[in-house]
């Protein structure tokens, strides 16, 4: 069966309809700001210290004030030392039902609680990073059906259980967690079955969905077409 992209995932669980239209004019190129926002998730360490002109001069979403708290709040995190020095970056990851790049796989540290038994180490953790906002809490619905996507992908490749991912927002300073639940692990799947689904143009929406499609206007909505907040 065909892998599908992880980037057409997300699209699907946002709009089965928008992944039609990016599919079909084979679109998929990252703009050069968003780029320039993700890259800033490789910076971590430089930039937690950096002096307010430095953070002025980048694509932030909040000010070098709020931008440097949250980096403050981020060092904080057990997992920052792996996110600053992940054990890949930018990689590729083929698994049974999806395929992409996943921005970085950390190795968690950890040692059994009895040196004289042998138990395995933490699992790894992809991570996704974002060019956008977050929402107030966790993770907007298509980057939650994504970083399934990428744990499942994982699993497959290590041959074992991967029960959590990451969503970064650098322009933010803000990395949030995503568990492998049974409502997250159903909404993948749905994701996965409308993206192969896909043979000419899905059923037409109108709704908030749309203010943030760069397709509403050929689409035929009634709505403003917006540049999309997923990143």
């Amino acid at each position: 069966m065909t892998l599908v992209p992880f980037s057409d995932l997300a699209r699907a669980a946002y709009c089965p309809r928008q992944l039609y239209y990016v599919r079909r004019d084979d679109e998929r190129s990252v703009p050069p700001k968003a780029r320039e926002r993700i890259d800033l998730a490789f910076r971590y360490d430089e930039l937690v210290d950096a002096p307010e002109r430095v953070l002025r001069q980048l694509p932030l979403h909040r000010s070098p004030a709020a931008y440097r708290r949250n980096l403050d709040r981020l060092r904080e995190r057990e997992a920052y030392d792996s996110l600053v020095d992940p054990a890949s970056e930018r990689g590729f990851l083929s698994g049974k039902d999806c395929h992409g790049t996943v921005h970085k796989v950390l190795e968690p540290s950890g040692e059994p609680d009895d040196p004289d038994e042998t138990e395995p180490s933490p699992p790894p953790i992809p991570t996704l990073v974002s060019s956008g906002e977050p929402p107030e809490n966790g993770v907007w619905e298509p980057q939650a059906v994504r970083a399934v996507g990428l744990a499942k992908a994982l699993a497959w490749e290590r041959e074992r259980e991967i029960e959590r991912a990451l969503v970064e927002y650098p322009a933010v300073g803000v990395v949030r967690e995503v568990r492998l639940t049974l409502r997250k692990k159903a909404a993948y799947r749905e994701a996965l079955r409308a993206a192969r689904a896909i043979d000419g143009p899905p059923p037409r929406v109108d709704d908030d969905r749309c203010n943030a499609c760069d397709y509403a206007a050929e689409c035929g909505t009634r709505r403003r077409s917006l540049r999309s907040l997923l990143g």
